[in-house]
């Protein structure tokens, strides 16, 4: 443990409702839906870059920037305000996101030009990262043998906003326009943060140290935790395959099966059925089979990228369709797994450490979401589900070196 970790350890934890039987089921249900309502801002222009790229003059091979600079954003608030949550009140932490956030997407739906569009992107993405200390900070308040449990539930409620927010945003962008998508939002965000600060009791963290040495201790983290390095590694790869399909296949099911924005929206719906592998994934952890799992899902990903490659050009759609929810189950199911792992390693610097494991993973979703258009546009699907299935077989090798050690 570095001099940073050692000095806030000589902090007793301050005392927790999981020590007075754990928080209340309405807690955790306002927390599991407010993670999904910040998450999903992150995807609403994922599958309307056919839509937002030419009325802001984006050329359609660099469309898939308009997710990556969100993403960019979520890794920079990652790194620079989920750590705080180790300092800050965590209330008051989590509203000022929402302000921003709420502020942010207000201009992003009366953005005229790409770059107001883009800086309105980076602050969503930044100020989105609320849902990162809700997540650490529902942690803290349950007794570990229901930890697992407790993050594979909350988990749920933000990967169902994940995988809803694209089949949400093309059911209102081909209604009333991809504007519109930006205030509804927005009332929501707004609507959270009410309930949040009814609910949400306050939790003061004991560190001790400056906001500067908070930061620096990340680095300090990921060199003196191998399982957090390798944890951030495998879902970094896992999450850039995710954002690879997600980006990519609405320009597929276009191209390809002349699906609509209504039945490209459909086929979202249909993906996010993987939501429902969150509370497994947790309970599987908590039973000691985290290492099954997680092989299980790398193979399952991969395995699934190229069933896609065969499935497109025989005009399989309901195939695609579940591996669509085979792919969204992996991934979570590796983050679950990872999530509830790296929670044991360092108690008192919970926030640190699920900051230094979300920043690397969102960078490498933002990798993904570049790399989704790119090679769509280089060598069509085919291209793009090779790459998938690739970075499925990289994290496999790269955790079986974990397994021969």
């Amino acid at each position: 443990m570095s001099t940073v970790d050692q000095a806030d350890a000589a902090a007793p934890e301050p005392a927790s409702r999981a020590e007075t039987g754990g928080p209340s089921r309405a807690l955790l249900t306002v927390i599991a839906i407010a993670t999904g309502v910040l998450v999903a801002n992150l995807y609403y222009a994922q599958p309307l870059i056919a839509s937002i790229g030419p009325e802001l003059k984006i050329p359609p091979s660099l469309a898939g920037t308009l997710v990556s600079v969100t993403q960019i954003g979520y890794g920079v608030g990652l790194f620079l305000l989920v750590s705080a949550a180790d300092l800050i009140e965590n209330k008051r932490l989590v509203l000022l996101t929402l302000a921003g956030l709420t502020a942010a997407l207000i201009v992003a739906s009366a953005s005229s030009s790409a770059a107001l569009f883009f800086l309105a992107s980076f602050v969503i993405g930044v100020s989105s990262t609320g849902a990162q200390v809700l997540i650490p900070f529902a942690s803290h308040l349950v007794p570990e043998a229901r930890r697992g449990r407790t993050v594979g539930n909350i988990m749920a409620g933000l990967l169902t906003g994940i995988l809803l927010a694209r089949p949400l945003s093309l059911f209102v962008a081909s209604a009333i326009g991809w504007r519109p998508v930006f205030w509804l939002s927005a009332i929501a965000v707004l609507v959270i943060g009410i309930a949040l600060v009814r609910i949400m009791p306050k939790y003061v963290p004991h560190g001790r140290i400056s906001y500067g040495r908070v930061l620096v201790s990340i680095f300090g983290l990921l060199r003196d935790q191998p399982v957090l390095r390798r944890r951030a590694l495998y879902q970094a790869l896992m999450f850039a395959a995710f954002n690879l399909f997600w980006t990519a296949s609405p320009l597929m099911l276009a191209d390809s099966f002349h699906l609509s924005q209504q039945g490209i929206a459909l086929f979202a719906l249909a993906g996010a059925g993987g939501a429902l592998a969150a509370p497994l994934a947790g309970r599987l952890a908590d039973h000691g089979l985290g290492q099954l799992g997680t092989g299980g899902a790398m193979a399952a990903l991969a395995v699934a990228f190229l069933l896609t490659c065969w499935a497109t050009p025989a005009g399989l759609l309901a195939v695609l369709a579940i591996m669509a929810v085979v792919i969204d189950a992996a991934v979570q199911f590796n983050q679950i797994i990872s999530q509830r792992t790296i929670f044991l390693l360092a108690p008192e610097s919970r926030g640190r450490v699920n900051a230094a494991y979300m920043t690397v993973s969102f960078f490498g979703g933002a990798i993904g979401s570049t790399l989704a258009t790119a090679t769509y546009h280089w060598g069509g699907w085919t291209a793009t589900a090779g790459a998938g299935a690739a970075l499925g077989v990289v994290a496999l090798i790269a955790f079986a070196t974990e397994l021969r050690r």
